[in-house]
């Protein structure tokens, strides 16, 4: 969507902020022996208390209130009782929601206990991937700005870029265009316009470059087996950069 008035921003930062806190409250509680079922009943009771409604289970009836995807699931990974996090996991959690019309995304992926060395540099690549492609977005820059940015990031470790998931506008409703790419490409036409609301959202892996699809029907992962990680943040387009609604005083 592209903001009208301030009515707007108030109700993108509202529900922003929700989305964030309940990112950073699951990632608190990320640990080994969680279930990401118990991560899920967390974060609806989260939502419930805040006035807001899971976006994955309103607007594609998800069977879950977040996405939570561990190791070479790269998004949309089912919340279940069953699954036990274990030591040395990397954890994505996803949480999307509406409240009052409006629509906001972000994403973190965290450690389980500790991890190998890998993992954990695999992590501040992806940090780093979404501060360099944040970066580029203001008023009037080119949308194929942010996958030269991230891939300039993965170039400078042994990660991988996932080309065929996509940053996305997200407003009024949980997936809008554009699209933005997290590869460069000259054929992505397009400006980011002032006001406009989308995320920012790079996949590294540690070999794939492809996502593909589980035999559960939505859950996405890596064809190889190899470990993704993601950070996401819903942004608002100014001249001056973007204004980033997800943040939260803990930060991604």
């Amino acid at each position: 969507m592209s903001i009208q008035d301030a009515v707007d921003v108030a109700g993108l930062r509202a529900v922003g902020g929700i989305v964030a806190e309940i990112r950073d409250r699951l990632g608190r509680a990320v640990a080994p022996g969680v279930t990401t079922g118990e991560l899920d009943a967390l974060a609806q009771r989260l939502l419930r208390r805040r006035g807001a409604r899971s976006a994955p289970r309103l607007a594609y009836e998800f069977p879950g209130a977040t996405c939570i995807s561990i190791n070479d699931e790269l998004a949309h990974g089912i919340p279940s009782p069953e699954r036990v996090l274990r030591e040395g996991d990397l954890v994505n959690i996803d949480v999307s929601a509406e409240r009052d019309g409006y629509w906001a995304d972000t994403g973190a992926s965290f450690p389980v206990g500790r991890v190998d060395s890998v993992c954990a540099a695999l992590l501040r690549a992806a940090r780093a991937a979404l501060a360099a492609a944040l970066a580029v977005v203001r008023a009037g820059a080119p949308i194929h700005g942010v996958g030269r940015a991230v891939e300039a990031v993965a170039r400078s470790t042994p990660f991988f870029v996932v080309e065929n998931l996509c940053g996305h506008g997200v407003g009024r409703f949980i997936h809008e265009a554009p699209s933005v790419p997290n590869v460069f490409d000259r054929r992505t036409v397009g400006v980011f316009e002032e006001g406009l609301v989308v995320t920012i959202e790079p996949f590294l892996t540690t070999g794939a470059t492809v996502a593909v699809d589980s035999e559960n029907g939505w859950t996405l992962r890596t064809p190889d087996g190899s470990i993704g990680a993601q950070f996401e943040h819903t942004v608002l387009v100014t001249a001056d950069g973007p204004l980033i609604l997800t943040d939260s005083k803990r930060g991604t």
